[in-house]
């Protein structure tokens, strides 16, 4: 029973997961989208954002958001994964564009108030750092669907270990300059 509810919050999320992780991968990639999205202005003194929070950041996180979402459609004829969606993937780019969209949104929210309270870009916000873009995911794909209880708090606790993991594992790589 567990298994399943944590198969479902994970495979739900993927869009978002692979919006959260656009970024990262596209940090070489499309130099001209490197655009800060608050143009280096400040308010009250502090980065809005911070020169991490780019245009090809926004860009390539919904696309791979919906990419995502597209690859799920294309796999909800298959029992097993019918069985584990929470959503009709006939909805794929609607879908892809509110959990990419959201789990970006999410991360600039985040941002935004590290900022205010004199955390640095890069700089780790724990637990807000794992969150952030699962709770701003959630909130826009709640004009879509209703995400059960149980599965946003497995949704939350999943995100949180593998946002963890995935951040180690890409500072080992290279990829990242904080492990958190």
């Amino acid at each position: 029973m567990i298994l399943i509810l944590i198969a479902k919050a994970f495979y739900f999320m993927l869009p978002a997961y692979f919006s959260n992780m656009a970024p990262v991968i596209m940090k070489n990639s499309f130099r001209r989208l490197a655009v800060p999205v608050d143009s280096g202005k400040r308010l009250a003194g502090k980065e809005i954002f911070g020169s991490h929070k780019t245009y090809r950041g926004i860009v390539f996180g919904i696309a791979f958001g919906i990419l995502a979402a597209f690859f799920q459609y294309a796999l909800y004829s298959i029992g097993f994964f019918k069985e584990i969606s929470l959503v009709d993937y006939n909805h794929w780019a609607i879908i892809g564009f509110l959990l990419g969209a959201g789990a970006i949104a999410g991360d600039l929210v985040e941002s935004f108030f590290k900022r205010r309270i004199g955390i640095p870009s890069g700089k780790a916000f724990i637990p807000f750092d794992q969150v952030d873009f699962v709770i701003g995911a959630l909130v826009f794909i709640s004009f879509y669907a209703i995400v059960p209880i149980d599965i946003a708090i497995v949704i939350l606790a999943i995100s949180f270990v593998l946002d963890v993991a995935v951040n180690h594992f890409s500072f080992y790589l290279g990829l990242r300059k904080e492990k958190w």
